[in-house]
C-alpha cells in the first residue's frame, strides 16, 4: 500500500468505524484506518480480504496514507475522546484538509470545533449516521453538516455507501456548521418517542388484553404489512417470538424494565425548551427512562399502594384495531413534534434546512426508516414552509380519522392503570393546538398579580398592568 494513495480516512476502528470503512472500500474507495488499540486494527486485518483498505496504530503514519486534500473521518465517543482525536491529527494535517466526526457530538460542541478549525484552515463536517452497526456495514442514513464548499471532498463516498431508496442515496448535505448533528439529534429525539409509544402499546395488549408474547410477535408483523410498516415495529416482532436458550422462556420476559440513555433524546428536549417549541412526546419519553431507572422508589411506592390494574371488559378486536390506529396517530403528533423543532431551529441556527430531504434521507438505513416517512416527504415538497406537521391534507385527514382511536386508546389504558404518557402527550398535543382559547390567560393574570409582568388583551393593542387585588 503506497503512501499518499486512500481515499478516506477512518480514526476509531470499533464496530461501527470498523464496518463503515469496510462498507465505504466495498464501493470501490481506498481506504485507511487508525486506532491506538492494536488489537482493533488486527480485527480489521482479518476482515478486508481483498478489498482496497489497511489499518495502522500509528497516527503518523495514517495521515501519511491519505491523498491530498485529505479526508478524515472519526467514528468515536462523543465528548473528550473527539477533542482529544483531533488534537493528535492537528500536526499532521495541512489546510484545506476536512475533518468529518461521524458521532453522536452535541450540535453546540460541534459549532465549536468547527470555528476552532476554520482559524486553522481545515474544514470540519459534523454527520450524524443512523443504523447501527448493520447500517454501518451495509447502508446508514446519513446526516452531514459545514462547509457547503468541502462537501464534494466527501459527496462521492457518502453516496455510494449510504442506503439507497427508489435509486435515491440516503444522504445529503444538510447545511452549515452543526446543521449534521442537530439534525440526528432530533432523529434521535423522535426515535426516543416512537420507542415510547411501541413500548405502551406492547403493556396495553401484553397486560390489558392478556396476548402472549407469541400473539404479539404475530401481531406486529402483521401491523408491519401496513401504514405502521418501520423498522422499530418490525424489530418488536423479532424480540417477541426471541427464546431464551437456557431457561427456554421469551427473552423480552426476562429483560430488566430499566431503560437507559445516552443523551440525544435529553439534548433535543433541553433545546426545544430554549426554542420554546413543545415537544411533548420526546420529552415524555426522556422522563419515563428516567423513571424507569427509579427501581427501590418504584418497589416501595409499588408495595404502599398495590398495583391498580382492572380488567379490560369490552370487545378485544376492537380495542386492537384502536391501538393500532392510536398508534399510528401518536406517531404522526411525535414527527409533527420534531419537524417543527427543525424548522425552528432552522430559522435560529440559520441552517436552512429542507424537510422534504430529511424526511427523504431518513427513509432507509436509519433506525426510522419507515413508510410514514415517505408521506412527510411529501407534505414538505408541497408546502416547504408549512408550520406543522398536521396542516398536511393527507396526514391531517388520518388525524382526522383516527382521533377518535386515540383518545380510546388513551381512556382505555388510564381505566385500566395502565400508564400511558406517550398516547396522552400526542392526544393533549393535538387537543391543545386546536383550541380556541387555552386557559394561559389565568397563568399570565396570575404572574401580573404577583411579579407585575404585564399582559396584552383580546380586545385592544397595548402592554398592560393591573392592580388586581385593589379595588
Amino acid at each position: 500500500m503506497t503512501q499518499g494513495k486512500f481515499e478516506i480516512g477512518m480514526v476509531g476502528l470499533g464496530v461501527m468505524g470498523r464496518n463503515m470503512l469496510l462498507n465505504i472500500a466495498e464501493h470501490g474507495f481506498s481506504a485507511t484506518g487508525y486506532d491506538k488499540d492494536p488489537e482493533k486494527v488486527a480485527q480489521l486485518h482479518n476482515e478486508i480480504g481483498d478489498l482496497p483498505v489497511t489499518g495502522t496504530e500509528d497516527v503518523t503514519d495514517f495521515v501519511a496514507l491519505l491523498k491530498k486534500p485529505r479526508v478524515v473521518m472519526m467514528l468515536v465517543p462523543a465528548g473528550p475522546t473527539v477533542d482529544s482525536v483531533i488534537h493528535d491529527l492537528l500536526p499532521h494535517l495541512d489546510k484545506g484538509d476536512l475533518i468529518i466526526d461521524a458521532g453522536n457530538s452535541h450540535f453546540t460542541d460541534t459549532d465549536l470545533r468547527a470555528k476552532t478549525l476554520q482559524e486553522k484552515g481545515l474544514h470540519f463536517f459534523g454527520m450524524g449516521v443512523s443504523g447501527g452497526e448493520e447500517g454501518a456495514r451495509h447502508g446508514p442514513s446519513m446526516m452531514p453538516g459545514g462547509p457547503k464548499q468541502a462537501y464534494g471532498m466527501v459527496k462521492n463516498v457518502l453516496e455510494a455507501c449510504a442506503a439507497q431508496v427508489d435509486g435515491e442515496p440516503c444522504v445529503t448535505y444538510l447545511g452549515p456548521s452543526s446543521a449534521g448533528h442537530y439534525v440526528k439529534m432530533v432523529h434521535n429525539g423522535i426515535e426516543y418517542g416512537i420507542m415510547q409509544l411501541l413500548a405502551e402499546t406492547y403493556d396495553l395488549l401484553h397486560h390489558g388484553l392478556n396476548l402472549n408474547d407469541d400473539e404479539l410477535g404475530t401481531l406486529f408483523d402483521k401491523w408491519n404489512q401496513t401504514e405502521l410498516k418501520g423498522y422499530l415495529v418490525e424489530i418488536s416482532a423479532d424480540i417477541f417470538r426471541k427464546v431464551d436458550v437456557e431457561s427456554g422462556r421469551h427473552l423480552i420476559d426476562l429483560v430488566l424494565d430499566s431503560a437507559h440513555q445516552k443523551g440525544t433524546g435529553m439534548w433535543t428536549s433541553q433545546d426545544a425548551l430554549a426554542l420554546q417549541v413543545p415537544t411533548p412526546n420526546i420529552d415524555v419519553a426522556v422522563e419515563m427512562r428516567n423513571l424507569t431507572k427509579l427501581t427501590d422508589e418504584r418497589t416501595a411506592v409499588s408495595e404502599r399502594f398495590g398495583a391498580y390494574q382492572d380488567t379490560f371488559k369490552g370487545d378485544p378486536d376492537q380495542l386492537i384495531e384502536q391501538i393500532r390506529w392510536g398508534l399510528y396517530a401518536a406517531i404522526i403528533m411525535t414527527y409533527a413534534q420534531g419537524m417543527e423543532l427543525l424548522r425552528s431551529a432552522s430559522e435560529e441556527y440559520k441552517y436552512d434546512l429542507d424537510l422534504s430531504e430529511v424526511a427523504r434521507i431518513w427513509r432507509g438505513g436509519c433506525i426510522l426508516r419507515s413508510a410514514l416517512l415517505e408521506p412527510i416527504r411529501e407534505a414538505y415538497t408541497k408546502q416547504p414552509g408549512m408550520l406543522n406537521l398536521l396542516l398536511d391534507n393527507t396526514l391531517g385527514l388520518s388525524i382526522s380519522d383516527h382521533i377518535a382511536d386515540l383518545r380510546a386508546v388513551a381512556q382505555t389504558g388510564i381505566g385500566l392503570g395502565i400508564p400511558v404518557p406517550g398516547f396522552t402527550a400526542a392526544l393533549t398535543y393535538f387537543d391543545s393546538l386546536r383550541a380556541k382559547r387555552l386557559p394561559a390567560n389565568l397563568i399570565q393574570a396570575q404572574r401580573d398579580y404577583f411579579g407585575a409582568h404585564t399582559y396584552e388583551r383580546v380586545d385592544k393593542q397595548g402592554i398592560f398592568h393591573t392592580q388586581w387585588g385593589k379595588e
